[in-house]
């Protein structure tokens, strides 16, 4: 028996905690913006109270460049949620930022077989809603 696309869920949405705020109003904005450590300076992605150079719990936000490298990759083709059904197979990607963090996102412009590793990318943003927007991941020079 196969499942029509109307039958099936919307995919799970994120409930990041309150802490998470900045980075997903940025994403809203189509910002990136990413936690720095007030102590030492460090950049970190994904957001956690704790720098992992210095320990200290002090944090701001920083609006950092949507560029990077391809790092790595892997190609889904069995959804963990049936909401994500209708999507399979997607390429979800791994970036080296500029700033020296990496950031994952599907991949929106490219199959995975176009691929190789330090390809130039950049980070875009996907409006689900009027209040939840997605970082997607497009390679450079693609429209």
């Amino acid at each position: 028996m196969t499942e029509h696309a109307s039958q099936l869920p919307e995919p799970p949405r994120p409930e990041p905690p309150l802490e998470h705020r900045p980075y997903w109003d940025g994403l809203r904005e189509h910002r990136l913006v990413l936690q720095r450590c007030a102590r030492c300076g460090k950049l970190r992605h994904y957001p956690r109270p704790l720098c992992d150079a210095c320990y200290s719990m002090d944090v701001e936000w920083s609006e950092v460049e949507a560029r990077g490298t391809l790092h790595s990759w892997t190609v889904t083709h069995h959804p963990f949620h049936p909401g994500f059904k209708r999507q399979v197979p997607y390429c979800t990607v791994t970036v080296d930022l500029a700033e020296g963090v990496r950031l994952q996102a599907p991949l929106r412009d490219a199959s995975a077989a176009a691929l190789e590793p330090g390809m130039a990318v950049t980070i875009d943003y996907e409006d689900i809603d009027a209040e939840l927007t997605l970082p997607c991941v497009r390679l450079v020079g693609r429209a």
